[in-house]
C-alpha cells in the first residue's frame, strides 16, 4: 500500500499567505526613509512585529513538510524518490534567489553581487529540515533542534562581541564570502548577511520546531501546542536575559520566542478555519507562497529602477503633506493589493506555480 500526504488544512495554507502578504507590506514601503517603527526591523538587538514575518514564515514551512513528507516516509520504499524531489525543489529555490540577486546587482548597479539571500535561506532549511522529516524519527528531530540552539548559544556566548560587524556570524561570513555579502567595508574588510551561514544554525531550528509542531496538529495534540508554545515563550524570554533577541544574528532566544509566537499563531489559525469553519484568508497567498514572493521580488525590483516607484510616492506625499509615513504605507498597501489581485486570478484558474 502506497502512503498518501495527509489532508490538505486550509490554517496551513492561510497562515503561510498572511505571513508572505506581510513579507510584501514591509519590504515595499513607499520611502525607507517614512516608516511607522513596528513596520521596521529592529535596528539590532530587540523585536518588533516585523522580525516575526521571516522566522513564521520557515516555521510553516516546517509544518507543511509534517504533513507533505512525514507521512509518505514511513513507506522505506518512497524515500528515494522522497528526498530527491525534496533536493529538487531546494535547488530550484536557491536558484531563483541567486538570479533574483543577479536582477538586483544589475538593475540597482550594486557594488557587489550578493551570494546569500531570504529564498537561499529558505532553500537550505527545506532541504535539511526535510531530510531530516525524511530519515529520522521525532525524537532525534527533538535532539538536533536542541543540539542546534545549544551548540549555536555556545557559540555566542564564548564570543568576545554580538555587536554589529565584529559577532561571531558577521565575521565567519565576511571570512568565507566577503564581499558578496548584504554589507561589506572594503576600508575595514568588515561585512555582515543577515542570511548568511552561522546564523542559519538558529534559521534551522525555527523549520524543525515547525515540522515538530506540524507533527502534533497533524495527530490532533491541540493542547499540546498550547505548551508547547507557553514553553518557548517562558524560555525564549529568560534565555535572553543572557542572549538578547536578534533577527540578523537569529539567536537561540530569538528562536524560541518567536517559534512560541509561532506555535500560538498556528493554534490560533486552526481553532478558526479548520475547527470553527472562519474564512481561510490569505490562502490564495499561501498556495502560490514562493511563486508571489519571487514575482513581487522581481517587480519591486523593476518598478525602483525605473524611476515608476519614487514617482508613485511622491505623487501620494503630495496629496498629504503632512503625513509622509502614511503616504509610504499606502504604496506598500497598494503594492499588495495588486499582488492579492494576481494571486485571486491564479487560484481562479487553479494555477498553481511550485518552484
Amino acid at each position: 500500500m502506497t502512503a498518501s500526504p495527509s489532508p490538505r488544512m486550509g490554517s496551513i495554507d492561510a497562515l503561510r499567505g498572511l505571513t508572505v502578504a506581510a513579507m510584501l507590506l514591509v519590504n515595499n514601503p513607499g520611502d525607507w526613509g517614512h516608516v511607522y517603527a513596528p513596520l521596521l526591523h529592529a535596528d539590532w538587538h530587540g523585536f518588533t512585529p516585523t522580525d516575526l514575518i521571516f522566522p513564521l514564515f520557515l516555521f510553516i514551512a516546517g509544518v507543511s513538510m509534517a504533513f507533505s513528507l512525514s507521512p509518505r516516509a514511513g513507506e522505506p520504499a518512497l524515500r528515494p524518490a522522497l528526498r530527491s524531489g525534496l533536493l529538487q525543489r531546494a535547488l530550484r529555490i536557491a536558484v531563483a534567489g541567486a538570479v533574483l540577486h543577479l536582477l538586483a546587482w544589475w538593475l540597482m548597479d550594486l557594488p557587489a553581487y550578493r551570494l546569500w539571500g531570504v529564498l537561499q535561506r529558505i532553500a537550505l532549511c527545506v532541504a535539511v529540515v526535510g531530510l531530516l522529516a525524511i530519515q529520522t524519527h521525532a525524537r532525534t528531530q527533538w535532539a538536533v533542534l536542541i543540539a542546534l540552539l545549544l551548540a549555536y548559544a555556545a557559540i555566542l556566548l564564548g564570543a568576545d562581541s554580538l555587536a554589529p560587524w565584529v559577532n561571531p556570524a558577521s565575521r565567519l561570513d565576511t571570512a568565507l564570502f566577503a564581499p558578496l555579502l548584504y554589507k561589506y567595508d572594503p576600508l575595514t574588510g568588515l561585512g555582515h548577511d543577515p542570511e548568511g551561514l552561522l546564523s542559519s544554525l538558529g534559521a534551522l531550528a525555527s523549520t524543525l520546531l515547525g515540522l515538530r509542531a506540524g507533527a502534533w496538529l497533524r495527530a490532533g495534540q491541540v493542547g499540546g501546542l498550547a505548551v508547547l508554545a507557553t514553553a518557548c515563550l517562558l524560555l525564549g524570554g529568560v534565555a535572553a536575559l543572557w542572549l538578547p533577541l536578534n533577527k540578523q544574528l537569529w539567536t537561540p532566544s530569538f528562536v524560541l520566542w518567536t517559534g512560541g509566537l509561532s506555535v500560538a499563531a498556528l493554534l490560533l489559525a486552526h481553532l478558526l478555519v479548520d475547527r470553527w469553519g472562519a474564512p481561510a484568508l490569505g490562502r490564495r497567498f499561501g498556495v502560490n507562497a514562493i511563486a508571489a514572493y519571487l514575482g513581487s521580488s522581481a517587480m519591486a525590483l523593476l518598478l525602483m529602477a525605473s524611476g515608476a516607484w519614487g514617482w508613485l510616492y511622491q505623487t501620494l506625499s503630495a496629496l498629504l503633506p503632512t503625513a509622509p509615513a502614511l503616504a509610504s504605507l499606502l504604496c506598500a498597501l497598494g503594492f499588495v493589493a495588486v499582488w492579492w489581485g494576481v494571486v485571486w486570478a491564479l487560484d481562479a484558474r487553479r494555477i498553481y506555480l511550485k518552484i
